[in-house]
């Protein structure tokens, strides 16, 4: 699967730039697993950022998120070649944006978050149980558009 994560408050914690518990890990077991991992920003394709936090290697692209209108924007994206597949699955902290596309919504990660984040944990699960069964019951999971509806 194609699965493309957001950068802020999804994987990182904006005031300072950490990195949310577990992503390193999450990302390097769904390269092993066989999905290749994306990441976008609503900020711009945030490349420097993802190379500084370790992910460059686990991630196989870096890109714009559009801003609204999700679906259309990213049949757009896909027709002129400015992001190279569809989203199977997608992980932000905006609902709007997993109620488009579909994926796993989850709780910012800030400064105010929790000790003992466990959000990645969590996502890998999704992902897993998404990836075998076609769903999930965990209500963080929203159901996903029909591959390749975007063009």
């Amino acid at each position: 699967m194609n699965i493309f994560f957001d950068v802020d408050y999804t994987i990182i914690e904006t005031d300072d730039g950490t990195i949310r518990p577990g992503v390193l890990e999450v990302f390097e077991k769904l390269g092993a697993d066989g999905h290749a991992v994306y990441v976008w920003s609503g900020m711009g394709a945030r490349t420097e950022e993802v190379s500084a936090l370790g992910l460059g290697h686990l991630v196989s692209g870096v890109f714009q998120k559009p801003w609204e209108n999700y679906e259309r924007n990213v049949a757009g994206m896909l027709e002129r070649g400015e992001i190279p597949v569809s989203p199977d699955l997608v992980v932000d902290d905006t609902a709007a944006v997993v109620r488009a596309l579909g994926g796993i919504l989850v709780q910012q990660y800030g400064s105010k978050s929790p000790v003992g984040d466990e959000w990645m944990e969590r996502v890998y699960r999704i992902i897993r149980e998404y990836h075998t069964g076609g769903s999930s019951p965990d209500p963080a999971f929203r159901p996903v558009n029909r591959p390749g509806t975007f063009l």
